[in-house]
């Protein structure tokens, strides 16, 4: 049996809202196989961005652990840390915002290759418009500001920053949600293709079950910081256990048969 790629178990996080303390994460635990795609579906404000902010440790939680790789993910520091990371990436809803809004398309994958040494520096500019030609977008645009595209070949360019350093993990939150509805499918299809090619694992987050279904292996529904179900998607999406699955599978028109399966 394959081991996990990631565990998280018992994690807990709360903010502090005037004064009250409101509970992100309370004890949530997951696990995530390589190759797999786990869909992480819920309501506005159970968790879910709080807990792809804890797993990739750009918000610290208050208890709980998390092993990556083998490793203790929470405990790495320093150069261990920096060469972890490299294998776990994040694509946020709104890439615009986690882009230096004054590069270009080519500086913001070359800096990726650059920072983690993915490839000599002479290689850097081949390997740029590989990338581009990967994700389907137009030769040419590495000179374009990040400004200047649209959200949708942003969000392409964000894609390709995450592959470029080939990582084991892509945390994506709700990364198509923003997108039209014949861009968002393009996107989902060049997911499924590229981790069909690389093996790549995804954490998929969203609050759109058509889209969640459309993709993973497996289903976890979130609600008021907990996981409340989780299992394979076609027999999650069939039985649902949870109200708030009930509820969201209520506001779907139809949902029909996974890709993935």
């Amino acid at each position: 049996m394959t081991a996990p790629l990631l565990v998280a178990h018992d994690l807990s996080r709360a903010f502090t809202s005037g004064r009250r303390r409101v509970a992100a994460l309370d004890g949530v635990s997951l696990s995530i196989a390589p190759g797999e795609t786990l869909g992480l579906v819920g309501g506005s404000g159970c968790g879910k961005s709080t807990l792809a902010r804890v797993l990739t440790r750009l918000v610290p939680p208050e208890s709980g652990s998390i092993a990556f790789m083998g490793d203790d993910w929470l405990a790495l520091s320093g150069g261990r840390l920096r060469a972890a990371r490299r294998h776990l990436q994040m694509v946020f809803q709104d890439p615009l915002a986690a882009f230096n809004p004054r590069a270009t398309v080519g500086g913001v994958i070359a800096d990726a290759l650059r920072i983690h040494a993915v490839v000599p520096r002479e290689k850097r500019r081949a390997e740029v418009g590989q990338l581009i030609e990967r994700v389907g977008l137009p030769s040419g645009l590495e000179e374009r500001s990040i400004r200047d595209i649209s959200g949708g070949q942003r969000q392409r360019v964000a894609i390709a920053r995450a592959i470029a350093v080939q990582p084991r993990l892509i945390v994506l939150d709700e990364a198509a949600s923003a997108l039209d509805v014949s861009v968002r499918g393009r996107i989902l299809e060049l997911l499924v293709d590229v981790q069909r090619e690389t093996g790549v694992a995804y954490l998929f987050i969203s609050h759109d079950l058509a889209v969640i279904r459309a993709v993973s292996h497996r289903i976890a529904v979130m609600a008021a910081g907990r996981i409340v179900e989780e299992g394979p998607a076609a027999a999650v999406i069939a039985a649902p256990a949870s109200d708030t699955l009930r509820e969201l599978i209520g506001a779907v028109p139809a949902l029909k048969g996974n890709p993935q399966a």
